[in-house]
């Protein structure tokens, strides 16, 4: 079991502040929401916290358990159990979809010292384990044998990335706008995936601007309000039903 703690943390790229003191802090089972507009530093943050050489921290600390990762690379970050849905998740032709989820697997299983995780040996034992996952993200075992991402619809390449986290089975997951450019049935699909890959054991942090995927969602812990590059207001669900109905105007002014 792992704990997230991100303590006063100040991000820019070149000379422009980005994140402006984030603090935030997640325990295993927990299922959070960033909420804010566009343009406040969300992806900004979920991209600091696997690392991308394009964010410079400037001032704080992001904690796993105790100890501050700013120091790694965003592979060895991923070993330590943090994990990234893109948003727009890239096409990689001549990758097998099944072979690049392997790959990563025993990759991150080696490498987990201590970890009850068993090193896949065969292909045929991993593409067991595939199809027990794949059926939790409404998926069809087809898609194993294709490209990674290619040909795939906006919901599919979004359950792609949550079979990742399925198969991978990260502690921290951090889902960068999951619901963006899908209709609600997709939407529902995708909140319906998390749901059911998501363990008692691991923290999800769900980033958007709107709660309608969150509505789907089994269980939602606290919703943030972001803006300005930093957290503003923390509540229950209920919070994500305020801002949807409200907008965020409100948490500015209250802060201002």
């Amino acid at each position: 079991m792992v704990v997230l703690e991100i303590i006063d943390l100040h991000v820019s790229i070149g000379d422009k502040e980005i994140l402006k003191g984030v603090n935030l802090k997640t325990n295993p089972g927990e299922v959070h929401a960033i909420m804010g507009p566009n343009g406040s530093g969300k992806s900004t943050l979920a991209y600091t916290l696997l690392a991308h050489p394009k964010y410079q921290v400037t001032k704080g600390d992001i904690l796993l358990d105790g100890e501050s990762i700013l120091g790694l690379t965003a592979d060895q970050r991923a070993k330590k159990g943090l994990f990234l849905a893109f948003q727009y998740p890239t096409e990689v032709s001549g990758v097998g979809f099944s072979h690049f989820l392997r790959t990563a697997y025993n990759s991150l299983s080696k490498a987990m010292d201590g970890d009850d995780r068993e090193v896949f040996i065969t292909v045929r034992e991993f593409q067991k384990y595939l199809k027990e996952n794949i059926a939790k993200v409404g998926l069809r075992e087809e898609f194993l044998s294709r490209y990674l991402n290619e040909g795939f619809s906006g919901g599919e390449k979004k359950r792609a990335e949550v079979l990742q986290m399925a198969v991978l089975k990260p502690k921290i997951s951090i889902l960068d706008e999951p619901d963006s450019g899908l209709d609600i049935d997709a939407v529902q699909s995708v909140a319906q995936a998390i749901s059911k890959v998501s363990t008692k054991d691991a923290t999800v942090i769900i980033i958007t601007h709107y709660a309608r995927i969150l509505n789907f969602l089994d269980k939602l812990d606290y919703v943030h309000v972001f803006a300005e590059g930093k957290v503003l207001q923390t509540g229950d669900a209920s919070l994500a039903q305020k801002l949807e109905a409200e907008g965020y105007e409100w948490a500015l002014e209250k802060t201002a």
